[in-house]
């Protein structure tokens, strides 16, 4: 039976040194996630099935379904016997805008271009975003405190996690699930429910995702870097290495990009000229 932490038990075999033993054991779970907008089935995605509504929120946004997060109106959760149903109400104009797109995204774990028509629309035009200044140290001390913010790694050792953090490296939010793109949206879903204020989400948000940068526990693909420059991100600093795709399109997003981050090292693969990385 899963859990509502993303955890499925299960009895498994240990084997050390040609002993087998039967124990207890916590595995991530998977299960289909269903994004149903104004009752028409868009996407099916693979997930941990937690903290579901913001990934709803947050693929909306990084898959330009939605451009602000008032355009969502409300929405519901159903477990069902093959999955979890996620009804989103989302405004007419972009409904209209979702369907003359006629994308039938049926997407994997580690897979964001599952269900695209065309080799044209495999690479879509990148948004341009304001690269904050980053200091070193900032990158060290986010990397050497994320595995404290990640409990279901802890737990099940096949997560990935999704952390925003400060100019500081100060973790302040972080988001998990079994697909790097996945805790990606999870996480700016999280982040456009906290702009939400009488100001207007879409100005809190941009104003919030220019005083941070966001550290993911995976390589930096081509889908990581699109995803943040879309909804204004301006640095994304991965644990691992970055795809070609990924740095082509760092350089025409404006994104600071930063991988292999480690304690005392890092590789900048791209720099907005206008933003320098300061030593700290």
């Amino acid at each position: 039976m899963t859990k509502r932490d993303g955890t499925v038990p299960q009895w498994v075999h240990t084997c050390q040194l040609g002993h087998l033993e039967k124990c207890h054991d916590l595995l991530a779970d998977e299960v289909p996630v269903a994004l149903v907008y104004n009752g028409v089935s868009h996407a099916v995605m693979m997930a941990s099935p937690v903290d579901l509504d913001d990934f709803a929120l947050g693929f909306s946004l990084s898959e330009g379904i939605l451009t602000d997060a008032s355009e969502l109106y409300d929405w519901s959760l159903q477990e069902t016997a093959a999955g979890w149903v996620v009804e989103l109400a989302i405004a007419s104009s972009r409904m209209a805008a979702l369907k003359k797109r006629r994308r039938n995204l049926t997407g994997r774990t580690g897979c964001g271009l599952c269900g695209t028509e065309s080799l044209d629309q495999a690479i879509r035009p990148v948004a341009h975003v304001q690269a904050p200044q980053l200091s070193h140290s900032a990158v060290e001390h986010a990397i050497t405190t994320l595995e404290a913010h990640q409990p279901l790694q802890a737990i099940t050792g096949a997560s990935h996690g999704a952390a925003w953090c400060s100019l500081e490296g100060e973790i302040m939010l972080v988001r998990e699930d079994i697909g790097r793109h996945n805790a990606l949206d999870k996480l700016i879903g999280a982040l456009a429910k906290e702009s939400l204020s009488g100001e207007g989400p879409k100005h809190t948000l941009n104003r919030r995702l220019s005083q941070g940068f966001v550290l993911v526990s995976s390589r930096a693909s081509y889908e990581m870097v699109h995803k943040s420059a879309s909804v204004g991100i301006g640095a994304l600093v991965s644990v691992s290495a970055a795809t070609g795709l990924a740095v082509d399109q760092a350089r025409k997003a404006g994104l600071l990009l930063i991988g292999f981050a480690r304690p005392k090292r890092h590789v900048i693969y791209h720099r907005p000229a206008i933003r320098s990385v300061a030593n700290g």
